[in-house]
């Protein structure tokens, strides 16, 4: 019974010493003042009550110590409480003051905390990035449209790295002036024998006014002939014209036809009416026998009248072919 009382009391012990170098990091704080870094053993442990890694705390003010840099360990705290990148901002103030970029703490937790990578900033500062355009499409005045790509060497501005705009806002500004400067170009053969005048009209609009980055140079890598725009508009607008003439022809046309269709039944309707006007002179001659206004011998006249009629019309007439027909009085061969 004493052994187990003994093991659960040595285990009990080894927990108790877990938990007291958890919560009091003696090491850390042998090596903190063995660097030169004064920190206590109770900040330790309030570091950890207050859940900061007091390692990263630690580790980071050894780093700007040796560096000789001038920060607390309260900043630190405060930094990472605040959701910040503490190695990487002690990193970027190490590499500013050594590339002699004014750079101080509060500027660099502002960066870091902005979203932004501050040492990445900071590199970027000191060795100029190159960004390269995606294909730019213009059209020269002469309607030949030209592809050009460009590579924008900037380097980043630390005082706009708070609220500055950043890399795609530059490619947008440089696509913009280089579809400008091929524009405003007479004809595309101008722009494929200087594509360095691109490069000195977009330099010239200032650019990077308002950006996190510092525009050095805008080369133009390469220039490609696309197609015949203008003749493209050309073509196009002749097919509207087209479709437009074939629709106002095939309007006259309808009303043509309409017009027709309309003379049509005003001719039907008066055939009808002579029709009907001659069906009535039977019954008029009919009436005037009747009557006695008119005798058998007018009659027989008017009959011999009609036909000596119909004899000078059919021989006024020319002769039909296929009709079969002959003038009055020809002998039949």
């Amino acid at each position: 019974m004493e052994q187990y009382t003994t093991l659960i009391a040595i285990l009990a012990s080894v927990v108790l010493l877990f938990i007291f170098l958890y919560f009091v990091p003696v090491n850390l704080w042998i090596t903190a003042q063995f660097s030169g870094v004064r920190v206590g053993l109770l900040e330790l442990v309030f570091m950890r009550i207050r859940k900061v890694p007091p390692r990263i705390v630690v580790d980071s003010m050894i780093t700007a110590t040796k560096a000789g840099l001038q920060v607390t360990t309260t900043e630190l705290e405060t930094h990472y409480l605040a959701g910040g990148n503490v190695p990487s901002v002690i990193k970027a103030l190490i590499s500013a003051d050594k590339a002699n970029i004014n750079l101080e703490f509060k500027q660099a937790t502002a960066i870091d905390l902005a979203g932004r990578e501050v040492f990445e900033a900071v590199q970027i500062s000191v060795n100029p990035k190159v960004i390269t355009t995606p294909k730019v499409a213009a059209v020269a005045a002469d309607g030949i449209q030209l592809i050009a790509v460009a590579r924008v060497t900037v380097r980043a501005n630390i005082q706009q790295l708070v609220g500055g705009a950043g890399e795609d806002t530059i490619l947008a500004r440089v696509g913009e002036g280089i579809v400008t400067s091929i524009g405003s170009a007479d004809t595309h053969k101008a722009v494929l024998e200087n594509p360095d005048k691109i490069s000195k009209l977009v330099l010239q609009r200032g650019l990077d006014a308002g950006t996190a980055f510092e525009i050095l140079s805008i080369d133009i890598a390469d220039v490609d002939v696309g197609v015949n725009i203008g003749a493209q508009l050309q073509t196009d607008q002749a097919q509207a014209d087209l479709k437009v003439a074939e629709a106002k022809a095939e309007e006259r046309r309808a009303m043509a036809v309409a017009q027709e269709q309309e003379m049509k039944a005003k001719s039907q309707e008066a055939r009808a009416k002579v029709i009907e006007a001659e069906a009535e002179v039977p019954l008029a001659v009919a009436e005037s026998f009747r009557s006695g206004n008119l005798g058998i011998m007018d009659y027989y006249r008017m009959e011999n009248i009609q036909a000596d009629t119909d004899m000078r019309e059919s021989i006024a007439k020319p002769e039909q072919k296929g009709s079969g027909k002959k003038r009055p009085g020809e002998d039949k061969k």
